[in-house]
C-alpha cells in the first residue's frame, strides 16, 4: 500500500468498483496514509461510516469522519476534511470529493466505477453479498425447540422462518453457525402426552391436563399398529411404551414438517441424554464448587439473585426430581463444552421471565452473559382470513399449525411473511393477501421481478445477443439516472446483509428486496433494454443486460437468505 500523497492507496479492487464497504475501507486507508506521513495526528478509526445523501446532487456517498477526528486532531473539522479530500481525489474510481457544511465529505464515484458494480455482482454470483464481518465467531443458534407433544404451532413456525433466515445471514457474514433444536423428551409434559395417547387408544376422553386434537388419536393408532399388544400391558408398561413410541412418532412428524418448510437443523439435542449422561449432577457440582448452590426447604437452589435475578431458582425439588432449570444449566454448559463462544436462543414473548434466570446461570458458571449469551424474544402471530381471525386448526384442535399456514399460502409466502416483520412486532398475517398473485403481495412482487428479468435474459438469448465477458462489457454506458439508482441499490446489498446479521434482523433483507424490485421496475419502465424490430444490439444494450442480470443475482441471493425460491417463470 502506497501512503504518499497523490498516489493510489488501494490499487485493487478500487480501480474496478466502489461499493459502500470498499469506500469505507478506502476512506479508512486514506486516514491511515495521512497519519503515516504526519499530515494528521489521530488514531485510525476501526470503521468509517458512509451513507447515501438524501440529495443525489450531494454525491453518491457522504461521511462525517472528519468531524469525528477533528477534536483528536486538534484542528477544525473542515481543515481535517480538506486533508482527506485531497487524498481521496487521487484514488481510482473517485470522480469528485467536496467538503460541505461543517466538514462533511461528499464523494462521487467515477462513472465506470459505478457501472462496474453490476459486472462484479454478476461475476461473483452466489457469493455476492457475503462478507467476513463475523468471521471467527462460533455461534450455536437454537430455535423452534417445540416440545414433541404436538405439531409445530404458528408461533414455532415464525421462529422456524426467522431462525433459519438468521442462520443463513450469520453464515453469509462469515460466522461459523450450528443450528440446533432442543427437544424436551423428559419431564411432566411427556407424561401427560403419554397418558393422552393411552386414553385415545382406549377410546376415552383426554385427561384433564392432557393433550387434545385429532393428531393424538392418529399417533395412538400408529402406536397400536406398530405394537398390537400394547393396550393389554400393565398400566405402567403400557404408558411407557406409548411415551417412547409416541414421542418418536411425534418428533419424526415435527422434523418432516420443518424439512418440508425448508428448515433442517445441524443438531437435534435430546433433553433425556442430559439426564442419562449425568450432566445435571455434574453442572450442579460445578455450581456448588463455585459457591452458588445452597439447600433450603428440602430442595437444592441456585443463588441467582447474586446475578440480578428477582429470586433464587430451584435445581432439585424436595421430592428429589430435577427441575427444568437444572437441565437448562446442563444444556448451556454442554454447548460451551462443544466450543461455541456465543449461545443464541430464540423464544416466544411468553418466555420473557426466563431471560433473567438464564443470564444468572451463565454468570454463575463464570461466563459473561453480554458476550456468551443472547436471547431473542418474538411476538405473537395472528392469522386472518376474510377479515376474521383464525382460531382453530383442522387437526391440532386448539392451535394453528405450520401445516395449516403452508396449506393456506404456500411455503415461500409463509416464510417471507414471517421473516418480513421485526420479531418484536406482533403480526396480523392476512391469508387472503399472501395467497394472491398480485403486486400488493410482497413476496410475489419480489419473485415477479426475478422472473421478469429471467424472461428478459431468455429473450436476449433468443435474439442472439452476445453479452461478452466481464472484461469486454462497457460499464460506462450505465449513466441514466434510473440506471444509477439501480446500481446504488445493488451496491448496498453486502451492507444490508451484514447489518441484518449483526442486528439479528432478517426483515431488513426482505424490505431491501422490495425496494430493489421497485427500483428495477422503475428502471425497466424508463430504459429500453432489448432492441426492437431490426435494431442492432449496442454497447448500451449489453451493459443494461448485465445490469439486469446483476439485479437478478441480488434478488436471488437475498431470497436465498430468507429461504425463499427465486422462480424463473411465474
Amino acid at each position: 500500500m502506497c501512503n504518499v500523497a497523490g498516489k493510489s492507496l488501494v490499487p485493487a479492487p478500487y480501480d474496478r468498483q466502489v461499493t459502500p464497504e470498499q469506500l469505507s475501507a478506502l476512506v479508512r486507508a486514506v486516514v491511515g496514509g495521512a497519519v503515516e506521513r504526519g499530515a494528521l495526528s489521530v488514531d485510525v478509526p476501526a470503521d468509517v461510516v458512509v451513507e447515501r445523501p438524501r440529495n443525489p446532487e450531494h454525491g453518491d456517498y457522504a461521511t462525517t469522519v472528519a468531524l469525528k477526528l477533528a477534536k483528536q486532531a486538534g484542528r477544525p473539522p473542515r481543515e481535517v476534511a480538506e486533508v482527506l479530500a485531497a487524498d481521496l481525489r487521487e484514488q481510482p474510481g473517485i470522480a469528485r470529493v467536496d467538503v460541505a457544511g461543517p466538514g462533511f465529505l461528499n464523494i462521487t464515484f467515477a462513472q465506470g466505477a459505478l457501472g462496474q458494480i453490476a459486472v462484479d455482482a454478476v461475476t461473483a454470483g452466489e457469493s455476492y453479498g457475503r462478507t467476513d464481518a463475523l468471521a471467527g465467531q462460533r455461534v450455536n443458534l437454537e430455535f423452534v425447540s417445540a416440545n414433541p407433544t404436538g405439531p409445530v404451532h404458528i408461533g414455532g413456525t415464525r421462529w422456524a422462518a426467522v431462525g433459519d433466515a438468521l442462520g443463513r445471514l450469520l453464515t453469509a457474514s462469515g460466522a461459523d453457525v450450528s443450528r440446533e433444536y432442543y427437544f424436551n423428551d423428559a419431564g411432566s409434559q411427556i407424561d401427560r402426552f403419554a397418558r393422552s395417547l393411552v386414553a385415545a387408544a382406549h377410546g376415552r376422553p383426554a385427561p384433564e391436563d392432557g393433550y387434545a386434537g385429532d393428531y393424538i388419536g392418529e399417533i395412538a393408532g400408529q402406536v397400536v399398529a406398530a405394537e398390537p399388544g400394547v393396550t393389554e400391558l400393565p398400566a405402567a408398561q403400557e404408558q411407557e411404551r406409548f411415551r417412547v413410541r409416541g414421542v418418536e412418532l411425534m418428533f419424526a412428524e415435527i422434523k418432516t414438517s420443518l424439512a418440508e418448510f425448508g428448515v433442517v437443523f445441524d443438531t437435534y439435542f435430546s433433553e433425556a441424554t442430559l439426564h442419562a449422561s449425568g450432566a445435571l449432577e455434574k453442572v450442579i457440582g460445578t455450581l456448588r464448587e463455585r459457591g452458588h448452590v445452597y439447600e433450603a426447604d428440602g430442595a437444592t437452589w441456585l443463588r441467582t439473585t447474586d446475578f440480578g435475578d428477582d429470586k433464587d431458582r430451584p435445581l432439585v425439588k424436595s421430592d428429589g426430581d430435577y427441575t427444568y432449570f437444572a437441565a437448562d444449566c446442563a444444556y448451556y454448559q454442554d454447548k460451551r463444552n462443544r466450543g461455541f463462544d456465543r449461545v443464541v436462543i430464540m423464544l416466544g414473548a411468553d418466555h420473557a421471565g426466563y431471560v433473567g434466570r438464564y443470564k444468572a446461570l451463565v454468570a454463575a458458571l463464570g461466563d459473561d452473559p453480554a458476550q456468551n449469551l443472547e436471547i431473542l424474544l418474538g411476538q405473537l402471530v395472528n392469522l386472518v382470513r376474510d377479515g376474521q381471525p383464525l382460531r382453530m386448526s383442522k387437526r391440532a384442535g386448539t392451535v394453528i399449525t405450520l401445516a395449516d399456514l403452508v396449506e393456506a399460502v404456500g411455503a415461500d409466502a409463509a416464510r417471507y411473511a414471517l421473516a418480513r416483520a421485526s420479531v418484536d412486532q406482533q403480526i396480523d398475517l392476512d391469508l387472503d393477501l399472501w395467497s394472491t398473485q398480485a403486486s400488493d403481495n410482497p413476496v410475489f412482487y419480489v419473485q415477479y421481478a426475478h422472473a421478469r428479468i429471467a424472461s428478459l435474459l431468455r429473450g436476449a438469448a433468443d435474439l442472439g445477443i452476445d453479452l461478452g465477458t466481464a472484461d469486454t462489457v462497457d460499464a460506462t454506458q450505465l449513466a441514466h439516472p434510473r440506471e444509477v439508482d439501480l446500481l446504488r441499490a445493488i451496491a448496498e446489498f453486502p451492507r444490508v446483509v451484514t447489518a441484518a446479521a449483526e442486528l439479528r434482523a432478517p426483515h431488513r433483507v426482505a424490505r431491501y428486496l422490495e425496494e430493489l424490485a421497485g427500483t428495477y421496475h422503475r428502471f425497466y419502465d424508463a430504459c429500453r433494454v432489448l432492441p426492437r424490430g431490426d435494431e442492432e444490439a449496442t454497447a448500451t444494450t449489453v451493459a443494461r443486460l448485465w445490469l439486469c442480470s446483476a439485479t437478478a443475482t441480488v434478488l436471488r441471493n437475498g431470497l436465498a437468505v430468507l429461504g425463499v425460491h427465486a422462480p424463473e417463470r411465474m
